[in-house]
């Protein structure tokens, strides 16, 4: 069994989308998705310079684009015939296009929304997230709890997101919990899926209005808690909700185990779901596509695992 999955925010790199612009019909529909929502993916995906695409306005619709696009170069999602999909943060955009629930124009017009929204809520306090790798959660989130932090991301494999003000993340790098090794400032430009957001799911829930969300046509398995969604207004109604809640990626995971997972792609900008899933998911096997010298590989695994 197959798991398409979707990268959140931080994975764009400077000029990742050059060469899925090379392959046949690509750049027109880039253009297209860029003329739906007012904003010129080809430049940022090609061209912009990392600070640019740190923006949260820009990286968010990017990344929804760049896994779209990726996906579509391997066949149509009947082709590639997943068991489930997923994606962390934003990334579950991407994978209720890849279930149907939306179809590629209203997922992109939505994630704009969403970055814009969210950028604005960054900019009223000055904050961010940081990976602590190592150490145990049992004793790592009341630790950031005690510091005012959020445990916004827990992804399983030994790593935890914090998210807070700058302040705040500055005092846990200075004193580390027992047991991390390190903490990594992300790029991002703001504490997502903390109270910090609650600015953005107010406009975001607006903007949920305006969709028509069809039922899931595959397995769609949600960042809140690991569980399994079945309608198509749930699925959205969770979007909203996550910008300001935890993504619990480690649940996610330990659902993939239940459903019998035995291969995962990563759609681009593949590499971070990849490594998490190599450490909590011995014997499955993992594939990140990262540029389309990765595709013949990707049908190769799909051919093998897919439904």
């Amino acid at each position: 069994m197959l798991v398409l999955v979707a990268p959140g925010q931080g994975a764009q790199t400077p000029g990742f989308l050059t060469p899925w612009l090379e392959l046949p019909g690509s750049a027109d529909r880039l253009a297209a998705w860029s003329d739906a929502i007012g904003l010129d993916l080809a430049h940022y995906g090609t061209k912009a310079d990392a600070d640019a695409i740190r923006d949260t306005a820009v990286a968010q619709p990017l990344l929804v684009a760049a896994g779209l696009l990726s996906a579509s170069a391997l066949g149509d999602i009947a082709d590639i015939a997943p068991g489930a999909v997923a994606g962390h943060s934003v990334g579950e955009i991407t994978a209720a296009a890849f279930a149907g629930v939306l179809d590629d124009t209203a997922a992109l017009t939505l994630v704009r929304k969403r970055g814009l929204a969210m950028a604005e809520a960054a900019a009223i306090t000055e904050t961010g997230m940081s990976a602590l790798l190592g150490g145990d959660p049992e004793t790592t989130v009341p630790y950031l709890e005690k510091l005012g932090l959020t445990p916004a991301n827990v992804n399983g494999a030994g790593q935890i997101v914090a998210a807070g003000t700058l302040e705040q993340l500055a005092a846990l790098e200075a004193d580390k919990p027992e047991g991390v090794r390190r903490v990594v400032a992300l790029k991002v430009a703001g504490a997502f899926h903390t109270h910090h957001m609650a600015p953005a799911v107010e406009k975001l829930a607006e903007a949920a209005k305006e969709l028509a969300p069809a039922d899931p046509k595959v397995t769609y398995v949600s960042n809140k808690d690991g569980q399994t969604v079945a309608t198509g207004d749930e699925v959205v109604a969770r979007l909203v909700g996550q910008v300001a809640n935890p993504v619990r990626w480690d649940l996610c995971m330990e659902t993939f185990k239940e459903l019998g997972v035995t291969a995962l792609i990563e759609v681009c900008p593949g590499g971070t779901l990849t490594g998490l899933a190599k450490r909590a998911l011995p014997g499955v096997k993992t594939l990140a596509l990262k540029t389309p010298d990765d595709l013949d590989a990707a049908r190769e695994l799909i051919a093998e695992h897919s439904a």
